[in-house]
């Protein structure tokens, strides 16, 4: 009699397990296109603030967001011990990047030349991943896969390279965007326990308004309440950080830092075809060419063995 009920109740939840492998399979794309809207926000809120200062209220605002959310949902805090773990990959992923990229477009540098710096990401992961073991070896496959991802990227940022000049000071924001969220990403995935993301990443963010707010205040310029900065706010708290953010946060847990940074390969073609959609930007052949080159670099290092 217990055969026809085990197999009633196999059939009852395989539905929802369905439903919820789609859901994962499905968080690496949308992580890719809310992750990659983060230049239109510059675009159209940096104009209207300081960058820094933007961020700032950026970090508050989605604190506040995170902290209804968890008291709604009463979600638990991470241990103790986590905290300090947290508050690093917080000051890195959060403070460090966007600060950085931020800081480097504000300054003059072009959103292609900046996107290509960071766009390094995924090589410099690998590398640090081969030199120390800390996982599986990367295969002869992966390693052709993140060259072909990073042609890609040239490909579609080559002819924005000349837009904007460089200057040691945004070029130093830039590097340190790019050295804050490749180390925010392997620290993450060696010292952060799994806990639930909605609390863990309002301890990130208020690590990140730390090390935020005391440099904006140094910032010159006043922040103008146009719609655009409204919503590119809103846009920024909601999607961005409830939403990007906890995304990466769920995708570092539980893939191979390798995989989850060659995700960044997709982020400048993804840009590409939002400012076409939005903007009217040109979408050239060369770039088609790159974006058709990217995703064929990332399939070969996120294909299982």
């Amino acid at each position: 009699m217990s055969e026809p009920t085990e197999s009633a109740e196999r059939a009852a939840s395989s539905p929802a397990q369905r439903q919820r492998e789609a859901m994962i399979a499905a968080m690496p794309g949308v992580f890719v296109v809310i992750w990659s809207t983060g230049f239109v926000v510059a675009r159209l809120g940096m104009p209207h603030a300081p960058a820094l200062t933007f961020l700032t209220w950026r970090y508050l605002f989605s604190i506040l967001a995170f902290l209804l959310w968890i008291g709604w949902a009463r979600a638990a805090w991470p241990v103790r011990s986590q905290w300090p773990h947290l508050a690093v990959t917080g000051s890195l992923l959060h403070g460090g990047y966007l600060g950085g990229v931020w800081l480097a477009v504000k300054h003059g540098m072009g959103a292609g030349t900046s996107a290509l710096i960071v766009g390094l990401q995924p090589v410099l992961t690998a590398l640090w991943v081969s030199a120390t073991g800390q996982e599986h070896r990367i295969s002869a496959r992966q390693w052709c896969g993140l060259a072909l991802g990073l042609g890609g990227l040239v490909l579609v940022v080559w002819r924005k390279l000349g837009v904007g000049e460089v200057s040691a000071f945004n070029l130093a924001c830039a590097l340190a965007a790019l050295a804050s969220i490749t180390a925010g990403t392997l620290y993450q995935k060696r010292h952060v326990k799994a806990c639930d993301v909605r609390t863990a990443n309002a301890v990130q963010l208020m690590a990140a308004l730390l090390v935020t707010a005391p440099l904006a205040a140094f910032e010159s310029g006043s922040v103008e309440l146009h719609p655009e900065l409204i919503g590119a706010m809103a846009w920024s708290v909601l999607a961005l950080t409830l939403g990007g953010s906890s995304l990466l946060y769920l995708l570092i847990q539980r893939g191979a830092a390798t995989r989850v940074s060659t995700l960044m390969y997709l982020v400048p073609p993804c840009t590409a075809l939002l400012g076409w959609l939005l903007f009217g930007e040109d979408l050239s052949a060369l770039v088609l060419a790159g974006l058709a080159l990217t995703a064929i670099g990332v399939a070969l290092v996120v294909r299982q063995r």
